[in-house]
């Protein structure tokens, strides 16, 4: 039978838990405490709290709300507020002396509650509160870095889409209306703050990344956003400057693996019951992707030195997203239309035109029907035929923008993974 250290009407703690919890605070304390001593030393500002002193005080955490069950309340907030007091003067000492700034005084008030929620048994609270206090800790000099090189521009954006997702979108009608009863505004502004929000992290990774990583990392982050656009981007590059015809290749192959997953993506999000299917076919034609986008950059010689950003220097590009917007809603209708009018083929003929500009809108809108107005399968096939459909259209950018080279790349690399797009399409139908 266990033995019990505290066995109240209210609360009951063993033996055994009681330790783990406490082994727990000291290891967070010892932890922040860590980070705060190292950071010190690095900086050579002395700091009134290091490893003990932030142990100590998680372990007043601890202490006094075991006070609050054994004793009484009131010496929890006793200890609390002198823990504040003690906090209050540490501050007012540093900052008489020029160094103004508490993220050491607010990182012992924050500890000092992480104690006490270890003696309640938040164990996995506690120690993602931890974790994320080291991180944002330990990144000071980086996160210095970061905002040093933010623009006017790009605060204003970033700003533009916190309002759009925190003041906007969630008060927009979570009910379906208009023809077809299939126009959702949650719904819409959900897929406009995916796209816009996909773009913005693409431009920030493009900013604080680096395209001289090499262009492989740039033609995934431009897949992030539109597989297409690096496939102009790039084919246009490759007539400019033919002897990086295959660094062009392989940004645009790698846009295209990065589709792929985006696919898998959206089928997650809006209709999970269409993954058991389309994962082996899927699977197929991303490992074909990603193969020969491997193949093409393991033959790239001397060509990490070029500067391949991507066009444009809009951080937030919203218009744009609205513009998907748009056009999703569009094909949400055509779908809808064609399923209601010319049955499961409509549905497919529809898919193909989609896949013409852009596959996300048309991959988003069948998982949405699904289950609705169409099964499974043809919502599987719609995909895969939207896929199809979007390689032949990159493939017929890079044939007529890009240069001699390009085409001979695009016709191994984009030839295969159209190859095995038709293999998955027999597989997903056999």
């Amino acid at each position: 039978m266990d033995n019990y250290i505290i066995d109240l009407a209210d609360f009951q703690i063993t033996q055994k838990d009681f330790f783990i919890r406490l082994l727990v605070a000291v290891g967070i304390g010892f932890l922040i405490g860590l980070e705060r001593e190292y950071s010190s030393i690095n900086t050579k500002i002395k700091s009134f709290a290091g490893i003990r002193t932030f142990t100590f005080v998680v372990l007043l955490g601890f202490i006094g709300v075991m006070m609050n069950y054994l004793v009484n309340p009131w010496i929890y907030a006793g200890i609390l507020m002198a823990v504040i007091i003690f906090i209050g003067i540490s501050y007012w000492i540093t900052s008489f002396k020029g160094e103004i700034g508490g993220t050491t005084e607010f990182s012992a008030l924050i500890a000092f509650f992480l104690g006490s929620l270890s003696f309640l048994g938040y164990i996995e609270l506690s120690l993602v509160i931890t974790v994320i206090v080291v991180v944002l800790l330990s990144a000071k000099v980086k996160f210095k870095y970061i905002v040093g090189k933010i623009t006017q521009q790009e605060m204003y954006d970033f700003i533009r889409f916190i309002v759009a997702a925190l003041l906007i979108f969630p008060f927009l009608p979570d009910t379906s209306m208009g023809p077809f009863d299939v126009l959702n505004p949650r719904e819409i502004g959900w897929v406009i703050l995916l796209i816009s929000g996909i773009g913005f992290v693409g431009y920030l990774l493009m900013k604080f990344l680096g395209a001289n990583r090499g262009i492989l990392l740039t033609g995934i982050v431009g897949g992030l956003v539109s597989s297409t656009m690096v496939t102009w981007v790039f084919a246009k590059k490759s007539k400019e400057l033919p002897a990086l015809s295959i660094n062009c290749a392989t940004a645009i192959l790698a846009a295209s693996s990065i589709m792929v997953i985006r696919v898998l993506l959206w089928v997650y999000i809006f209709n999970k019951s269409l993954l058991q299917g389309l994962l082996l076919p899927v699977g197929i034609i991303f490992l074909a992707a990603i193969g020969i986008t491997f193949y093409f950059y393991k033959k790239q010689v001397n060509n990490q030195n070029m500067d391949a950003s991507l066009p444009g220097s809009k951080p937030l590009d919203m218009q744009s997203a609205i513009t998907f917007g748009f056009i999703y809603t569009l094909i949400l209708l055509l779908v809808s239309y064609t399923s209601e009018y010319f049955g499961n083929s409509g549905i497919l003929i529809s898919s193909v035109i989609a896949g013409l500009t852009d596959i996300d809108a048309i991959t988003i809108s069948v998982s949405k029907l699904t289950n609705i107005s169409l099964t499974v399968r043809v919502a599987q096939n719609a995909i895969l035929l939207a896929t199809i459909s979007n390689t032949l259209v990159k493939i017929g950018i890079a044939l007529w923008a890009g240069s001699k080279e390009l085409r001979r790349h695009i016709f191994i690399g984009y030839g295969t993974i159209f190859l095995a797009a038709l293999i998955a399409f027999i597989i997903l139908n056999l």
